[in-house]
């Protein structure tokens, strides 16, 4: 027998089985582990391959990976043909790697990727390190990774599973730089693509914004110190935390101390230095008046971009296609406008400063504290810094102990930007102090934009009034209300309204008797005979007429204190309405864009002007008769006559004052240019106490008279003061009332519910509770409401 062992002659013993299944099960596990590690190995490639062709998401393109620095600006053309401005990429002044100091690019490496030199843009061993360690010992990007986040991927996502894919991404750009670029490419590129905060854009604007100086020229202190910024522009910036900078800084001495690249006796003396920072800020071009006209304009060519694409299926650029976009706006009127605005919001500012010492909660009227605590809490959170310190974890506490301590900060002046220490809370609320204006100029017979100052300084105050800032328009709105009254009831500017007190439908407004025709009404802007008009021609029609003359934002049914002024409307509505009195019953939707072009001069938009008509041209010039007497007799007459225009100027207009003097308005039309202003305050509680400094003629007339001297003693533009609006031939509207009427014979009462007739408040020296920031419509049936002239 093959398996037995004889012993003896009876007796035989089973062999031992052979080893064969063991060594069977062996291969079996090293064919799993090759196995899998294929599949791993395959996986990942495949992995890479998905992402590098896009199904995981849109790849930057591979012209723009060869050429990232190359994009053509897109320039803004006024009608006069001036630039007015470009849509750029960033500002920067770029340098070339001999330009760099070699202990920036030493600290770079030190602190960066020590291994730069030797990896092909991904390195395993610093990406084990920081899986190993949780990131508690340096991350895994590499410096080619980092340059790849800066050029296509600035919005990391907070999704774990969305930020593993921009990981991966950024690998494969990561390879694909390393291969277009040399080492010394890379470090160039990262250096000039980096943001240090406060316009500086690249190593070399850092150096002359925080030291005064050429890169060049950086001290290894400094070179240290803008390689501890790369790590976090914010939380390290030795303008705002120059302990935690000084910190920072001394990480990467000792970094480069480990790694070689300085010897200890380097390493003590430069721990030793303070950093010296020398700050010298740059103004950028945007963050003047210019930004507020570029974003609206932004927004108007973007839509054009897309439905481009649409049509056509080519995607481009505004940042780097170079199109040439030709604009409405005038070069001239754009600097009248501006100047206007800065030459009369000076002098206003002294007023409301001066009135502000004897406020104890300056700048803020009729508000208790817990509410001015809302408000400025509101305020912070709406910060850049605040967000920040909210997403990396710190805890509410920490935020305002942060908000409240004093740093360097720049604040803004009519004399110009000024440099103090002041806490980020100290600085939102002295801001809030700070008057606001917006300006739109338009030609009401094309609808063409000739100037738009949405506020006085984009850096502080990043907020457009013409279209985006939404106030209440008080009596600017009544014109609205004439209007109906004259195509629905067949008024004339003859007719007559009893401007007694209003005692009906729930509602009180107080009135001085007698029955002023609706010119001398219109003129000294009356309450009561406002809201009688709307309640005899009917809400609803009014509303109607404003929505036919542009008018899209919302407007409550069945309130009669629409009628003077409760909404909240922009001045790009606002004017586009009026403008539709002076061109002959004809709205014509307002634009600022003509045309459009690529870098070739093809057409990718010619803007056609969206019209209709109204009202007939009779109608229409009726309202312009009735707001000739606001400006020859009536609320705005007093102050045309101080800035020297005389009565003989026909200006059709109309001011306007709301709330508690938080909102003072201007509309004006002449013959061939309608210009709307707005002056006001960050929030409406902060407004002059007085309406005699509050009211519209006194807050935002000056800067419409200001502006419109100017351009009239500009005869390049061809609109003068002599122009005369044009009649109907079959119109006889006109009636001899006009005497015994004197500027400043205007409303000064208020609505009130027949609830608070009956039971009336205690009178009071000054008043100790008023309605709060809010939008007036949801409370006109509860509170005293003051609309004015």
């Amino acid at each position: 027998m093959e398996n037995t062992i004889k012993q003896g002659s009876t007796h035989t013993f089973p062999l031992p089985p052979k080893k064969n299944g063991n060594k069977q099960g062996y291969k079996k596990w090293v064919k799993y582990i090759w196995t899998g590690l294929a599949a791993v190995v395959l996986g990942i490639a495949f992995l890479f391959f998905a992402v590098s062709q896009g199904f995981l998401g849109d790849m930057p393109d591979v012209q723009e990976l060869e050429n990232p620095d190359i994009y053509v600006a897109s320039e803004i053309i006024s009608s006069d043909g001036v630039l007015l401005g470009k849509f750029e990429k960033e500002k920067t002044i770029p340098v070339t790697y001999k330009d760099l100091p070699q202990h920036l690019i030493y600290a770079l490496q030190a602190k960066e990727d020590e291994r730069f030199r030797e990896h092909s843009g991904i390195d395993m061993k610093s990406i084990g390190r920081a899986i190993r360690y949780g990131g508690a010992r340096g991350g895994g990007s590499t410096i080619t990774q980092q340059l790849a986040k800066l050029l296509f991927t600035k919005n990391p996502s907070t999704n774990p599973i969305m930020r593993a894919i921009q990981k991966l991404k950024e690998w494969v750009v990561a390879v694909s730089l390393e291969k277009r670029y040399t080492k010394e490419e890379i470090v160039t590129l990262y250096f000039n693509k980096f943001d240090f905060l406060h316009n500086a854009n690249g190593i070399e604007l850092a150096s002359k914004v925080y030291f005064n100086k050429s890169a060049k020229d950086l001290t290894l202190s400094e070179a240290a110190t803008f390689v501890a910024m790369l790590e976090n522009p914010r939380r390290n910036n030795p303008i705002r935390y120059m302990d935690r900078a000084i910190k920072r800084r001394n990480v990467v001495l000792d970094q480069m101390l480990e790694t070689g690249y300085i010897d200890q006796t380097t390493h003590d003396k430069v721990i030793a230095e303070p950093i010296n920072v020398d700050f010298h800020p740059v103004e950028n071009v945007s963050d003047g008046y210019s930004a507020y006209y570029k974003f609206f304009l932004r927004k108007e060519i973007q839509k054009y971009l897309e439905e481009y694409e649409k049509e056509t299926g080519k995607n481009v650029n505004l940042f780097r296609d170079g199109l040439k976009i030709y604009v409405t706006l005038d070069s001239k009127m754009q600097k009248y406008a501006e100047e206007a605005i800065k030459e009369h919001l000076t002098n206003l500012q002294k007023g409301f400063d001066a009135e502000q010492r004897r406020n104890p909660n300056r700048p803020f009227y009729f508000l208790k504290k817990n509410e001015i605590d809302k408000i400025m809490l509101q305020a912070m959170k709406r910060t850049g810094r605040y967000k920040q310190l909210a997403a990396a974890g710190v805890s509410e506490d920490s935020i305002m102990m942060d908000f409240k301590t004093p740093t360097k900060t720049s604040i803004f002046t009519w004399e110009g930007e000024k440099e103090t220490e002041m806490s980020p809370y100290d600085s939102i609320r002295y801001h809030k102090q700070i008057a606001q204006a917006g300006l739109m100029s338009m030609n009401p017979g094309t609808g063409e934009i000739k100037a738009w100052v949405g506020g006085i300084d984009w850096q502080h105050f990043q907020y457009d009034h013409v279209k985006q800032g939404k106030r209440q328009v008080g009596s600017t709105f009544k014109p609205f209300v004439y209007a109906t009254a004259i195509m629905n009831l067949g008024m004339t500017p003859c007719s007559t309204v009893s401007n007694a007190t209003f005692n009906e439908r729930g509602y009180r407004v107080p009135g001085r008797g007698g029955n002023p025709t609706l010119r001398q009404a219109l003129a000294n802007s009356l309450n009561p005979v406002a809201v009688r008009l709307m309640d005899m021609a009917g809400p609803d029609n009014v509303i109607k007429l404003a929505r036919d003359l542009g008018v899209t934002e919302e407007i409550p049914r069945g309130q009669l204190a629409v009628a003077l002024g409760s909404s909240d409307i922009t001045i790009y509505e606002m004017l586009g309405a009026y403008s539709t009195f002076g061109n002959f019953g004809n709205y014509v939707k307002p634009e600022m864009i003509w045309r459009i072009e690529d870098a070739n001069g093809r057409v990718i938009k010619e803007v056609k002007n969206e019209t209709k008509e109204v009202m007939n041209e009779k109608y229409a010039y009726t309202m312009v008769d009735l707001m000739m007497g606001v400006t020859k007799f009536g609320t705005a007459s007093g102050e045309l006559r101080r800035l020297g225009i005389p009565a003989e100027v026909e200006i059709a207009g109309k001011t306007g004052t709301t709330q508690n003097n938080s909102d003072g308005w201007f509309m004006g039309i002449t013959p061939n240019l309608a210009t709307g202003v707005w002056v006001g305050w960050e929030d409406r509680a902060t407004h002059f106490w007085s309406t005699g400094e509050g009211q519209g003629a006194r807050m935002a007339l000056p800067i419409w008279g200001i502006f419109m001297k100017k351009v009239w003693a500009d005869k390049s533009l061809g609109i003068l003061p002599d122009d005369k609006f044009i009649k109907p031939s079959d119109w006889n509207g006109g009636c001899d009332d006009l005497r015994g009427m004197g500027s400043g014979y205007g409303d000064e009462g208020g609505l009130q519910t027949l609830d608070q007739i009956k039971n009336p408040k205690p009178v009071e020296e000054k008043p100790k509770a008023k309605p709060k920031e809010e939008n007036m419509n949801d409370k006109l049936n509860k509170e005293d409401i003051d609309f004015n002239q």
